[in-house]
Parts: structure tokens; sequence; C-alpha cells
């Protein structure tokens, strides 16, 4: 399973085990379980503290635990083989189980220990699916911390018949105690929010509790990274506020225009990212979502950033990077069937329609980029764009035309998700030449029609939107308030591109040093006065 390279790679991880760790196989005699065998077989063979069994008696086959020698109620069970995206995630079981610390706030795994109460959880992921390790890992650490949580984590691709049973249609898809949980990415702190009934008054009093910042960014992506580390290498007390560090970047895969960059993916460049603001003074405070903006009354004066917890955080310059999401179809039974059919991320669900026929809103890069993607998957791809014409490059456009399981219908308005109470079954489409509608019967629908600007928060506090919500900003980055500025793709500048919204983040952090540098803070004013 194995080759050379990750076998080297794997003995130097096992080298930071302090205790032995257990490995239970559950196996039968499908070619899956001989691929299980071996993984296990040779990972055991790397390091004397790993044993391995094949007496494990699961229903699940293949499966194999992962637990601690020397305490055999925490453990945490893969079924299926952890590969791909979650190779790090098997890797990160092994260490943890094996008493290596996890590098994890020390305020959640305590909050992880103190939990009361059985929490039985099982999560399915897919191996090309970037927005499930977080979830695996999330899982593997309460289950290894806390002796009352459980937890399997479950490939679909091998148990597709339980897939099928449990209507599974997009992962990260997770259950507690045998009941939906949730659908999508959940790091550690949100899974605790949701289990622990204190932890938003926890949160809301540790951020109350911080003085105000000379500037706070609010929002994680690219701009955001790069505008704080713009103003904290100018020596301001800085802060960043994100409801998910990284953003969209999280949601993106193969990056191959990013300059001096030949190739990245967007899980690894957030990585990337959260390391360098890291290196500096920045208080990165991490899933904190805005809900309010109250701005300051005089130039140099606190500007109020109140938190979905009710804490508040104040500073006297506010770097607005709130990027943008997956804009909706809008039409009757998209908002129904959304992860029962109605999808938005084709790496990561995509697997689950294998052999299926589905089809891919949006004619741009976008979804014809999904399309190329899925067709190596599905059984039938429909490509459906609004226009007269695709507006994808004409390399992709080439590609996609090459591909014998793929239809193109431009000119065309979808007005209907349709299902039969449970998932997709169809769509309707009409024609918008000469208005003629049909039904096309499909299990998927993929959409990838555009963004939209997380600004709804910020409609009634006087800052200058544009008609599609956009924050307008002038070529410093400054918007109509003095002291705020904004960065990205919540922004009115063209071109919504990762290498962009960098040099917009820098533009906007260098405006921020420039206003500070000129307007005394309100205090002292009053005080000379």
């Amino acid at each position: 399973m194995l080759d050379a390279a990750m076998q080297a790679q794997l003995k130097q991880y096992l080298g930071n085990l302090r205790e032995g760790i257990e490995l239970v196989a559950s196996l039968d005699d499908s070619e899956k379980s001989r691929q299980t065998r071996q993984l296990i077989e040779q990972i055991a063979s790397l390091h004397d503290l790993v044993t391995a069994r094949f007496d494990g008696t699961d229903d699940r086959k293949p499966s194999f635990v992962i637990r601690r020698a020397s305490d055999a109620e925490k453990w945490v069970r893969f079924a299926g083989l952890p590969m791909g995206h979650e190779f790090t995630s098997l890797v990160l079981a092994l260490l943890w189980a094996g008493g290596h610390p996890p590098k994890v706030d020390a305020d959640l795994i305590e909050q992880v220990r103190a939990l009361e109460g059985d929490f039985h959880f099982e999560m399915f992921f897919s191996l090309s699916c970037h927005n499930c390790p977080d979830v695996v890992q999330a899982l593997t650490l309460m289950a290894l911390e806390n002796p009352r949580i459980t937890a399997t984590l479950i490939e679909g691709g091998t148990f597709q018949d339980e897939v099928e049973r449990r209507d599974i249609m997009a992962v990260p898809a997770t259950f507690l105690n045998g009941e939906p949980f949730y659908n999508g990415k959940m790091e550690l702190a949100e899974i605790l929010s949701k289990l622990d009934k204190n932890a938003d008054a926890k949160q809301a009093e540790k951020l109350a509790a911080k003085a105000p910042f000379e500037v706070l960014v609010v929002g994680g992506g690219p701009a955001g990274a790069a505008a704080a580390v713009y103003t904290a290498r100018k020596g301001f007390r800085t802060g960043i506020a994100a409801e998910r560090f990284g953003g969209q970047l999280m949601d993106t895969l193969g990056i191959e225009n990013l300059p001096g960059t030949t190739y990245t993916e967007g899980p690894k460049l957030t990585d990337s990212l959260k390391a360098h603001v890291g290196e500096y003074d920045i208080d990165l405070i991490d899933l904190a979502r805005a809900v309010e903006l109250k701005p300051a009354k005089d130039v140099g004066g606190y500007h109020e950033v109140v938190m979905a917890n009710g804490a508040s955080l104040m500073a006297r310059s506010l770097i607005l990077s709130t990027g943008a999401r997956w804009r909706n179809l809008g039409v009757p039974g998209e908002a129904e069937y959304r992860n029962k059919g109605v999808a938005y991320c084709p790496h990561c669900d995509g697997p689950l329609f294998k052999g299926k026929r589905i089809a891919v809103i949006g004619g741009g890069n976008s979804g014809v980029e999904a399309a190329i993607d899925l067709a190596g998957i599905v059984g039938h791809v429909t490509l459906i764009e609004f226009d007269t014409k695709l507006r994808a490059d004409e390399v992709l456009q080439r590609k996609l035309r090459s591909m014998p399981n793929v239809e193109i219908i431009t000119n065309g308005q979808t007005t209907e998700v349709l299902g039969d109470g449970s998932r997709v079954n169809g769509l309707v489409l009409k024609n918008r030449a000469n208005g003629e509608e049909r039904r096309i019967a499909l299990e998927g629908v993929f959409v990838q029609i555009g963004l939209v600007p997380n600004t709804e928060w910020l409609r009634e506090t006087g800052l200058e939107l544009s008609k599609f919500g956009e924050i307008v900003i002038d070529d410093h980055g400054a918007t109509n308030l003095p002291g705020i500025y904004a960065a990205g793709d919540c922004t009115t500048v063209p071109h919504k591109q990762i290498v962009v919204a960098m040099g917009e983040g820098a533009k906007a952090g260098l405006g921020a040093f420039d206003f500070l540098i000129r307007n005394e803070p309100a205090e002292d004013v009053a005080e000379a006065a």
C-alpha cells in the first residue's frame, strides 16, 4: 500500500510515539480488506511500539481501530482505507494515540475532556474531499481524549450501500448517536460549541476581555492575512477576527496561477498564510463571526464590531475582508434538496455520484472545470449555461467538448430542482430562445454560478455598498467611512483572484497605516484640548 518514500516518512513520524498503540482490524475476503491488512502490517513493521491484530469483529469490513495499549477505552475506528487527503489524518491518529501531544489549544482539549454524556460519532468522508480532514481529525482527537466519545470514520466509496441507505449525498456527513448531526466542514471548536452549551459564553468572555486594537482585520482569507502582516510589520497592535481562517481558499483545490508557485492547493496555502501570520504578534481569533458594525463617531475614535456570541471587539482602524460565498440559483427545490443532490463542491461530493447522471450549472471556468472533473466519475454530465455561449477559457472548452459523456446546453435557464421528497431526481430547464421547458432526469445538481459578497451585516451602517452588495473602495482601499478599509472579494475591485486579494490586502494595510499615523486617537485629542 505504502511506497518506499511514504514508509520512510511514516517511520520518521512514528519516532514521536511515547507509548504503545494497538491496531485491531476487522476484515473479510474482499480486495479492500487485503489492502487494509497490507497497510496495517506495514505500519506495525515501522515501529516496535505498534502492534497489529486481525481478530476484530466489527460489522463494517474492512475497518480497524487505533487505540492506546494502556487504555483500550480510548479509540478511533477507520472504516475503509484512509488514504488520499486522509493519510495525514491517519498519521495524526497514530501519533495522538501514542501520546504525542496535539498542536491544539489547551483550553479546547480541556473542554473535550470535561464533556459530560456519551457521544458516538459516525462520519462519512471521500478520499478527494479537502473539507473532510478537519472533521476527521477533530473527531479523532475527541475520541482519543475522552473515553465517553467514540468516532467511526467511514470512507463512503467503500461502503456505498450504507451511503445509499442513509441518503448521504454530500460529505463530510456527521452523525451523532445514530442521528444526523451536521453536513459540512467543522473544526474542533465548532463541534464543541454544539455539544457544550457554555461554549459561546466562554468565548464571549475571552473576547470581551481583549484590549482595543489599533487595526482589526475582519476576515481571514488571502486579503485579510496580507493586510494583517503589513500592519503588524508597521508595529501596530493587530487582530484578525475570522469566521473561518482561509475562507474560500479552504474550498479551492488546484491553484496554478499564483506567481512564483507553479502549483499548490487551497488548504496548503491556507496553512502557509497561517504560519506567516503566526510569525508576527497578531491576535488571530478564529471561528468568530461578525454580525454588526458600529462605526466610530469621531475620526480617531474606536469602531466596534459585535460578534455572533455577543462580545464586541474595538479598533481604531478596521480592514473588512469578509470575502464571498457560492451564489445560489434561487429556484424552487434548491434549498429543499441541498446536500440531498444539490451540491456546490465537485471535489468533495463528486465521488458520491459515481455512475449517476448529474448537471453542472454555469459555463464559466469554475463550471467547465467542475464538469471535466465530474465527467471522469459520473455516468453523464449535462452542462447548462444561461448565456448564449460558454464563458470559460477556450482550452477548457476544448477539453470538455472532447469528453463523450457530456452534453452542453447554452441559452438555458434552470427554473426548478425536482425531487421525490428525499433526494433530487431531475430539474426543469427553459430554453431562453423560445420559452419551451423540459424536464431532465438526473440525480445531482452542481451549482457553479459565481459568488456573493459576505456584506449583509454591513447594510445599515452607513458604509457605501454597490448594487451587488460589494464594499465601495478607492485606490487606497478606503471606504467612505474614515478609518475603515476593505479588501478582496467583498469589494468593488475587479477580478476576484487570490493574487489580487493578496495585493488588495497589502494596499488596505498600508492605507490603514497611513490613516493611523495621520490621526491621533480621539481620547488624546480630547485631553490636549
